[in-house]
């Protein structure tokens, strides 16, 4: 785990020069912590990001994510608008193949999203606590319960669970021709709009138990996990291999921009729609009981809990932490071996909830 040798040859990238001071008080625990946001200047119009804590248009602010289920398939890929992410999650399903579940903020205008697969009962969950509209094709009877609830807002391509319950707002969704099926469904913000006006699903934000206003906690500046010292690992490369075996998941930090950017299939892993590279200022692994459900492989994660662990990687170095979910639309929060919250650094946030006994490698 921690301080692994590779598996395979990956070119180590320099570690980053430390060029911000860590501001920081000390808490009489052994850890100096970060602060967390910084009292906000006025910017007429714009707010925090719940999402990333950069400045975004307040009306942006106001709207509800939409959370895409996207496949890692190697011949599924790339995926479009996934670069759109503000979070995005992968976690393992049947077949030791994984699934994304893209958390997009800012989708109006995109004209093509996806391909679109289907979901999984343990991805409600992670989806449910940004209060989104999931956006997905399908799913596995194991669902069956939850998405036919009345407090998922949710358009699918087909039957919600795999052998029924409808499919709402299916003729948003549109087939391309430079694929084969299963791997050519998508949908476009306006198809979007317009089921979500048809069926009665709110585009703003549903106040009350369905949202939560404090997710991530941000650095004021920049966390360079300093504050940790020794503790805080050497993490210029991360290695999801043994965790997304077929994938290969893997990240290479970028010491110019402070990024992290994710390979898949041993190649850059893009968005379809500008080419770029997925990158990202956080990474969380997220160890997490399972179990296997049936003999075709379906599994089940326990995405509520308050004992598991995991690890957080930014500018170039890892910290060991621990994490807590209390419920589906209560935010997930991680702490640091001193049972401080985790400053993420501000931009895009990575999460792989990892079957526990998987290991992460990193160097």
């Amino acid at each position: 785990m921690r301080n692994k040798v590779w598996t395979k040859t990956i070119k180590k990238i320099a570690a980053a020069v430390l060029t911000a001071a860590v501001v920081a008080t000390t808490a009489g625990n052994g850890v100096v912590p970060a602060t967390q946001v910084k009292a906000d200047e006025v910017l007429p119009g714009y707010v925090r990001s719940v999402y990333t804590n950069e400045w975004i248009p307040a009306e942006q602010a106001a709207t509800r994510p939409i959370a895409v289920m996207m496949p890692t398939d190697k011949v599924a890929q790339p995926s479009y608008g996934i670069g759109n992410a503000d979070i995005l999650y992968e976690i393992m399903e049947e077949g030791e193949i994984s699934r994304q579940m893209a958390i997009i903020s800012n989708w109006d205008g995109l004209s093509k999203i996806g391909n679109i697969r289907s979901c999984r009962a343990y991805y409600l969950p992670e989806a449910m606590e940004w209060d989104p509209i999931l956006v997905h094709f399908g799913g596995v009877y194991y669902m069956k319960d939850r998405i036919m609830a009345s407090d998922i807002n949710n358009l699918s391509g087909s039957n919600q669970y795999g052998t029924g319950g409808g499919a709402p707002g299916s003729n948003a969704f549109f087939r391309s021709k430079d694929r084969k099926a299963p791997h050519n469904a998508y949908i476009s913000a306006t198809g979007i709009k317009n089921a979500c006006a048809q069926l009665g699903y709110s585009l703003t934000i549903r106040q009350g138990s369905f949202y939560n206003p404090k997710h991530f906690s941000f650095m004021d500046g920049v966390n360079t996990l300093a504050q940790y010292g020794a503790a805080a690992a050497n993490a210029n490369a991360i290695d999801l291999s043994q965790i997304f075996p077929y994938t290969q998941s893997s990240f290479v930090y970028n010491p110019v921009d402070g990024l992290y950017y994710k390979s898949l299939h041993g190649k850059a892993q893009t968005d379809g729609s500008t080419g770029e590279q997925l990158k990202f200022a956080n990474v969380i692994v997220q160890n997490t009981k399972w179990t296997k459900l049936d003999n075709k492989g379906y599994l089940s994660f326990q995405n509520i809990d308050n004992t598991e662990d995991g690890y957080f990687f930014t500018k170039g170095k890892c910290i060991h932490v621990t994490w807590v979910k209390l419920g589906e639309y209560t935010p997930t929060i991680y702490y640091d071996d001193f049972g401080n919250e985790i400053y993420l650094n501000e931009g895009k946030t990575y999460i792989a909830v990892a079957q526990k006994g998987r290991p992460v490698v990193y160097n």
